[in-house]
């Protein structure tokens, strides 16, 4: 547990409110409420800054918190690396929607980010002498995969796209990164992974398909806001 007391960024201003070593980052703020309005006890908020609403909890006696992150590599690792470095956080759950490139994939269906392959050049920053992969921490998806076989939810583990782009002007790019054995693609993983890594701490990415992308199915805006509830039991018992 980590206390927020005098310590604030651009960011993220907690004013004293603790954050919890384990927090959940969907994307979606409003996500972030629903969470902590309909699992969580003994709510605070910690921040609100540009509406990038984040709260403390417990859950089944627990302190976890959760925040919204905002899309893209450059939100989330902004987001993740002062969680990190200023809030002393050490496990970080991402828990998010994505569009499924596999055909055996349905909407609803949850995915196990195992391995983050990206478009991104984030990685550049390091100035590694080669080439990275973005990984989950094993502890916690080993841990994930057993709450999920306790619940008797059904997963898909393996690798997931991070992609600068929602929009390609190469129509040809996700049928590749299929080729590959992609399951899905989002937009956060990598930069959240990198992240953690280079912070020696732990991160896992938790998904729910919302799209099928090759189809031209997706889900509702409302339904990616309160309806992906599998996902956030799994990652709930992770604190």
């Amino acid at each position: 547990m980590t206390t927020s007391e005098f310590k604030q960024t651009p960011h993220i201003q907690p004013n004293g409110v603790e954050i919890a070593e384990t927090i959940l980052l969907p994307g979606d703020p409003l996500r972030a409420k629903f969470i902590a309005d309909n699992y969580l006890e003994d709510v605070v908020q910690f921040n609100s800054v540009r509406n990038m609403l984040g709260y403390t909890g417990t859950f089944n006696g627990k302190r976890i918190s959760v925040m919204g992150t905002g899309m893209g590599t450059p939100s989330m690792s902004l987001y993740s690396w002062e969680l990190i470095h200023v809030f002393g956080v050490k496990n970080l759950i991402r828990i998010g929607s994505a569009g499924a490139i596999q055909d055996d994939l349905k909407l609803y269906d949850i995915v196990f980010a195992m391995g983050a392959s990206t478009d991104s050049n984030y990685v550049s920053q390091f100035n590694l002498p080669g080439h990275y992969s973005n990984i989950a921490s094993f502890t916690l998806l080993e841990k994930a995969k057993k709450v999920a076989d306790e619940k008797g939810y059904a997963v898909k583990i393996g690798n997931v796209l991070s992609s600068d782009m929602f929009y390609n002007a190469d129509s040809t790019a996700l049928h590749k990164w299929s080729e590959m054995g992609i399951l899905v693609a989002e937009m956060e993983a990598a930069g959240l992974y990198m992240n953690a890594a280079h912070g020696g701490v732990n991160a896992l990415c938790i998904l729910t398909v919302s799209d099928l992308i090759f189809k031209d199915e997706q889900t509702t805006t409302k339904e990616r806001e309160t309806a992906f509830t599998k996902m956030m039991e799994i990652a709930l018992e992770l604190a």
